[in-house]
């Protein structure tokens, strides 16, 4: 005598269970109630069903009941909805949506599958907004497609930057309406680290898409018709998709008594049963185990729940079976680019506290001769003692997809980083080069394990200058063209050893390339001269990532303005015949990594003329920005930049403006817009002088760096700071010098202190802020205050004795910033 088996839910996880149950046992009844009308659908394609990829909607239905039946004889009830389970009878009570019938079922097991719903925070004017659609379902899919064929709406609001958010977005960019995404975070897509989604915003908006990260909507007004964004902008829209991210549906389950976990997940055990034996859970309902640490955690992917469906009717069935976690395995489509994880990411490990190390590289996809080439930026993370993986990021225009599949079997069967290396992949040059990308970060990681090469990380690049390290970009003196790390001294790879004695023995030492192969050996051979040295990990082409400006300028945050499209190919050519007549020159930079584009830019514009215009075609989408600063640099003419069948197009003019025909004013490279100050006065009316100059510079839009030495220490010093053990002379210098800025005197008629009282009660009386206002100011105004190490280390001075919001450098510190100023001043 067979069993009854009731699922609760179709789709991913309840249909493959359904399916298994019938292969394993033909006894058993089988019923599987479903809310909506359609059973299995593939959901992860809504999207480019909206977008017009997928042109027919049929496509989108894997199975109807009337299939399920004659193929499984499996008794599917679509728009029936399961309103209770009641244990203790092991029954289930139901209702037809459609007629309002009800009635109830005895079971004897239970699978709940009813997967997650959107979140739709309660945000006033929600409710009376017309225009505003989620996206789970086919009837979502149908009112938001309706919608845009019907309604043809210009602009559209995403409020969310995650998978189904970013998905949406692309697909309504295609449809031809203007879109903007929003989200509260400072990334998009979070199981990225921050620098590997940078290029995905930055291609977003090289497609036209306005990208507003840190903000979250106050309220909808006009109906939906314009919302208002936390920063006080408003936007005006005509349409709304929420994809902020989904909670589980565990109306159930809840009312059951079933034991629930993090975000109210259905907790289960590894053979997918809940707190009761005889009801199991699947799919984006439950929590499930972060595979790699065993913290809780909701991974809503279909992978997950298509697997766990197979073994919950494999448990069911006297199989031995054990879902041991999820990896979160996942990749996303954007425009041209394509970005995949897997495993843990940074930010987790980091809140975890788990020891780790990362390495960034940035390989080709295939043999860069072979055409179509385009680089793959690769992050992996591991356990720097024993070589366990822990995940790893890929972004790309082609190959991602492959590369992070094969870690994540890695992953799965326990390899270490240095079997990365070792393993064999199929190699064609159509296909990979005889090192995969997958061997290159095998390497790179490997290197680091068996101590070979020590990295500094993109964001500790500031903290290491500041701290008096001094970085060498062994780029060659070209490439810096198209930007280098503020402060870096250049010393070419292929001189280094030749100008070992220009490189101070005493201080740390980074060493920066373009990707990190170079650093790489230049950070091999420095250690054996007996330098400290660190390697700039993924080379300037990380760093630059997060320190450069966007692409693209910002929109407008009103939306009455149209938003900027990228120049078409044809375009771009009708630009080009628009001025001097000469022949348009082309340059294919396809399959070249970088910095080879820039590289062959540079070689071809100094044979050009003055005025003549180069189209340049690269592969590498980090070529748009580095074509911005190199014509920065070189004082050309960035005419365009756009994207077109997976290529990055640019037009540059030589020397000329294109648009006045004049050229370009004899100015540096690069506009010096900072300003710096050394402060080596502890006089107070110098000071005040000090921080009036540097709150009005800051005030100006200017960059502004204060370099505190010697006496100038005293005024960071605090008034009341806990005491510090000193001895000799450091203890006689602190008993000698003022503490703090209520202590400084005047540079004349002080008085024994008379003189700065005076001061002081004459700026209150005209309104003038005190000194102390003054430096708050100036910190809230981002003025960089960096104290001397050296000096504080002469002076016998400690880094607790100084006040809060204070920075810690040397020389190289101030002339990295003086590099880039307009005004230095000494006081």
């Amino acid at each position: 005598m067979g069993k009854t088996i009731i699922i609760i839910g179709g789709v991913a996880g309840g249909a493959t269970a359904a399916a298994r149950l019938r292969r394993l046992n033909e006894q058993d009844e089988i019923i599987l109630f479903e809310r909506g009308e359609h059973v299995s659908f593939a959901n992860c394609g809504l999207p480019y069903y909206i977008g017009e990829t997928i042109d027919s909607r049929d496509k989108l239905f894997l199975q109807t009941p009337k299939g399920i039946k004659e193929r499984f004889n499996i008794d599917v009830r679509v728009l029936t909805e399961v309103t209770e389970i009641v244990r203790q009878h092991k029954l289930v009570h139901y209702r037809d949506v459609r007629t309002g019938e009800t009635g109830e079922i005895p079971y004897d097991i239970l699978i709940l599958s009813p997967g997650a719903r959107p979140i739709v925070p309660d945000i006033p004017g929600l409710s009376e907004a017309k225009n505003v659609f989620t996206l789970r379902n086919i009837p979502d899919t149908d009112r938001i497609k309706s919608y845009v064929d019907s309604m043809r709406p210009k602009h559209a609001t995403v409020i969310g930057g995650g998978f189904i958010g970013l998905e949406m977005a692309e697909n309504l960019r295609e449809r031809g309406l203007e879109v903007t995404i929003i989200d509260r975070g400072a990334q998009l897509l979070n199981p990225l680290d921050p620098e590997m989604a940078k290029p995905v915003e930055e291609h977003l908006r090289m497609h036209g898409v306005e990208v507003r990260l840190n903000e979250g909507v106050e309220a909808y007004e006009q109906q939906g018709g314009m919302l208002r964004i936390s920063s006080g902008d408003v936007i005006r829209t005509e349409m709304i998709i929420m994809a902020i991210g989904v909670t589980p549906e565990n109306e159930l389950a809840r009312h059951s008594g079933l034991e629930l976990g993090i975000r109210g997940a259905v907790k289960v055990s590894s053979t997918l049963q809940t707190s009761d034996p005889d009801i199991y859970a699947i799919g984006d309902a439950i929590e499930v185990k972060d595979r790699n640490h065993g913290f809780a955690t909701m991974v809503s992917l279909a992978w997950g729940a298509n697997r766990q469906g197979r073994l919950a009717a494999d448990h069911i069935n006297g199989h031995a079976i054990s879902y041991d976690g999820a990896l979160g395995t996942a990749i996303i489509k954007t425009f041209n680019l394509t970005s995949a994880v897997t495993g843990n990411n940074e930010k987790t490990l980091t809140a975890l506290g788990v020891p780790y190390e990362a390495i960034h590289i940035h390989p080709n996809s295939h043999a860069g001769y072979y055409p179509g080439a385009s680089p793959i930026a690769m992050k992996l993370l591991f356990n720097p003692d024993n070589g366990d993986i822990y995940g790893a990021q890929a972004v790309g225009a082609d190959g991602a997809d492959k590369r992070i599949d094969v870690i994540a079997t890695a992953i799965r069967g326990k390899l270490k980083v240095n079997e990365l290396a070792d393993i064999e992949l199929a190699y064609a040059p159509p296909y990979s080069s005889a090192k995969d990308p997958v061997n290159m970060a095998g390497y790179a990681a490997s290197n680091v394990v068996d101590g070979l090469v020590s990295n500094l990380q993109w964001h500790e690049v500031e903290a290491f200058s500041a701290k008096g390290g001094l970085i060498i970009d062994v780029r060659d003196e070209v490439e810096r063209l198209a930007g280098s790390i503020p402060g870096s001294v250049n010393i070419p790879l292929s001189e280094l050893r030749n100008r070992l004695a220009e490189i101070p023995a005493d201080l740390e030492i980074a060493v920066s390339c373009q990707v990190g192969l170079r650093g790489y050996i230049a950070a091999r051979m420095l250690s054996q001269y007996g330098y400290r040295v660190k390697n700039v990990d993924g080379g300037y082409k990380t760093y630059a990532v997060m320190a450069l400006k966007d692409i693209l300028p910002r929109e407008e945050s009103s939306r009455d303005k149209a938003a900027h499209l990228p120049a078409s190919p044809d375009s771009l050519d009708d630009r080009a015949q628009s001025g001097s007549g000469e022949q348009l020159l082309l340059l294919d930079a396809c399959g070249l990594q970088c910095p080879g584009p820039i590289l062959k830019v540079y070689e071809t514009v100094k044979s050009m003329q003055e005025g003549q215009q180069l189209e340049i075609a690269a592969t590498d989408f980090g070529f748009a920005a580095d074509i911005k600063q190199w014509c920065l640099k070189t004082q050309n003419t960035l005419e365009s930049v756009a994207v077109s069948e997976g290529k990055v197009k640019a037009l540059v003019r030589k020397g000329l403006n294109r648009v006045t025909g004049e050229a370009l004013p004899a100015v540096p490279s690069e506009a010096k817009e900072g300003t710096t100050m050394i402060v080596f006065s502890g006089d107070l009316d110098k000071t005040i002088a000090s921080f009036i100059i540097a709150s009005g510079a800051a005030a100006m839009g200017k960059q502004v760096t204060m370099f505190f030495t010697f006496w100038g220490l005293n005024v960071l010093r605090q008034r009341n700071a806990s005491p510090v053990k000193k001895k000799g002379l450091d203890k006689m210098f602190g008993m000698m010098m003022p503490q703090g800025t209520t202590k400084l005197p005047l540079s004349r008629m002080n008085m024994g202190g008379l003189g700065a009282r005076l001061i002081r009660h004459a700026m209150k009386r005209k309104n003038v802020d005190s000194l102390e206002q003054l430096m708050q100011g100036a910190l809230n105004a981002g003025v960089k205050i960096i104290a001397c190490t050296m000096s504080m280390d002469i002076m016998g001075i400690k880094q607790e004795e100084l006040m809060d919001g204070v920075d810690f450098g040397g020389v190289a510190s101030y002339l990295g910033a003086a590099e880039d100023s307009g005004v230095n001043l000494f006081i």
